[in-house]
């Protein structure tokens, strides 16, 4: 887009493209975040020793926590129960497995990074205590929502043209954020239903959702997150809408 110089050294360009702490699940680490840093890293044992504690507390929340609630979920399932408290309880560990199992990965990222003389950016920042679906989307993978705002939020025109075409610029974002996680019915429609929230937020719901207890504004996120993610784990939408019913 214009906002970095063409790196015409190869072998920089090489260290950047297969930088190896973010390449599977790390935060996405755009060009000019490390262009200075592949000339000029600092090494210190400040940063090596930061590194090791984050990589550490990654490492902890991986296998101590997400595996420990994605063994409840494998589990619940293998029970065959259909009670709601059973659906309840799936949901809930799912959020959760799926919160510490990224965060995880992104923290080993960070801390990989900066024991490399890199910093990367954070891409989570407590996204279950938001009060709204704007808010947290805000905290949740930072870096994918900025990089979509950049280079397709903006380029449709952003919020610059008119209520409608914003309107339009948000679902599409979104579609493209929903089909960038796979070529699945349950993506697209998880991508399209937190456009939509977006959108009816803009427009009115913050207004009045101003006006509520914080723990109430707190408890809409939640509950809304949990079944938008119930679609996300599923395998098609027939399995995403029978889970769905199974909480009620």
């Amino acid at each position: 887009n214009g906002k970095v110089k063409v790196q015409k050294n190869i072998i920089n360009l090489a260290t950047y493209v297969s930088l190896f702490p973010q390449l599977i699940a790390g935060p996405i680490v755009r060009y000019q975040t490390v262009e200075k840093e592949l000339d000029d890293r600092v090494h210190s044992f400040k940063n090596f020793a930061y590194g090791i504690r984050r990589f550490s507390i990654g490492l902890a929340k991986k296998v101590l926590i997400a595996n420990a609630l994605g063994e409840l979920c494998t589990k619940a399932f293998a029970l065959n129960e259909t009670t709601v408290i059973f659906y309840w309880i799936f949901g809930i560990s799912y959020m959760l497995q799926l919160y510490f199992d990224f965060s995880a990965y992104s923290d080993m990222a960070i801390g990989l990074g900066r024991i490399f003389g890199f910093n990367f950016p954070e891409n989570f920042n407590y996204p279950y205590i938001s009060k709204s679906i704007t808010e947290f989307w805000r905290r949740w993978h930072i870096s994918l929502s900025t990089w979509f705002k950049d280079y397709v939020y903006i380029p449709l025109g952003g919020n610059r043209d008119g209520k409608y075409k914003q309107i339009r610029n948000i679902l599409i974002v979104w579609l493209l954020t929903g089909i960038w996680h796979g070529a699945n019915w349950t993506f697209l429609i998880w991508g399209l239903l937190f456009g939509i929230l977006l959108i009816i937020e803009k427009i009115f719901l913050n207004k009045f959702m101003e006006k509520l207890p914080s723990f109430i504004r707190r408890i809409y996120v939640l509950f809304i997150v949990m079944i938008l993610f119930v679609i996300f784990n599923s395998d098609n939408m027939s399995v995403a809408l029978i889970n769905i019913k199974g909480l009620f």
